[in-house]
């Protein structure tokens, strides 16, 4: 019987375990991202493409110029290191709840940030929902990863990504490929018009204050220690006005930051405002 080899002896990069830790230590110190212990083999698996990329023959020697020279490479470490997950229309109950509240201000001029927008799907939900509620919007749209942003940009899905919207909503807000583009779909110039894309860092130091009626922070927290979910809530409530709301993702709880946001619906908060 033959022995199961490690993971480590199938790479053919050697990867250990001070590399994982100097990764671990270097993408929370950057972007706030608490990587759990278990994912070893998913970083390996993500950077060990970039060091190829960058003609690096060890971990030692990329993390050495990284943290060197840095420069537009700390934009590439970051990119590989982040999840992206989405799809139109994720967690649904958001959105109908959304609806709720901009049918009840019809004269309103909503601002509304989405701030892990990914490739897009769910600011272009925002927007969708915007429009059909009839309500006056402009929407914020901001991830880390600058590679999902280039996508989310250019608004163009395959077929089975849209295929769940339902014929109205894919003849009203988008426009399908034919010839070469047969089995794509980009989204109309009236929805793409609504939203503003751009590169945002959640620990960076330039952040809007009192700007938002609606904030979508939606599985971000997740990757964040105790202290570090603390400050952005801080400043996430800062960058709502009075009375707005934060949409968290399904298993996001905020029932220790009572002082910050109190909650109002199904994963929903709203700002505590001070007497």
């Amino acid at each position: 019987m033959s022995a199961v080899l490690p993971a480590s002896a199938e790479r053919d990069v050697p990867f250990d375990a001070s590399d994982f830790q100097r990764v671990r230590s270097l993408i929370r110190a950057k972007a706030g991202i608490d990587l759990h212990p278990g994912k070893q083999n998913m970083v390996y698996g993500r950077l060990s493409r970039r060091l190829r990329e960058t003609r690096h023959e060890s971990f030692r020697s990329y993390l050495d110029d990284l943290e060197r020279t840095g420069g537009d490479e700390w934009q590439e470490f970051i990119n590989c290191l982040t999840t992206n997950l989405t799809a139109f229309f994720r967690e649904a109950h958001h959105f109908e709840i959304l609806a709720t509240h901009l049918r009840a201000r019809p004269q309103h001029a909503w601002s509304i940030w989405s701030c892990a927008s990914s490739t897009g799907e769910e600011p272009y939900s925002i927007a969708m929902t915007a429009l059909e509620a009839q309500a006056k919007v402009a929407i914020e749209a901001s991830d880390i990863d600058t590679r999902v942003l280039v996508a989310a940009r250019d608004g163009v899905y395959a077929a089975d990504s849209v295929q769940g919207l339902g014929e109205a909503r894919l003849r009203r807000f988008f426009l399908r490929g034919a010839g070469p583009n047969a089995g794509k779909a980009r989204v109309r110039p009236e929805l793409r018009q609504l939203v503003n894309f751009r590169a945002f860092n959640l620990l960076g130091s330039s952040w809007p204050r009192d700007a938002h009626d609606a904030v979508f922070c939606r599985n971000v927290m997740i990757y964040f220690d105790r202290p570090t979910q603390r400050q952005v809530l801080e400043r996430l409530h800062a960058a709502l006005r009075p009375g707005g709301l934060l949409f968290a993702g399904h298993s996001e709880n905020f029932a220790e930051h009572r002082d910050l946001f109190t909650l109002t619906g199904k994963t929903v908060y709203r700002r505590v405002d001070s007497a």
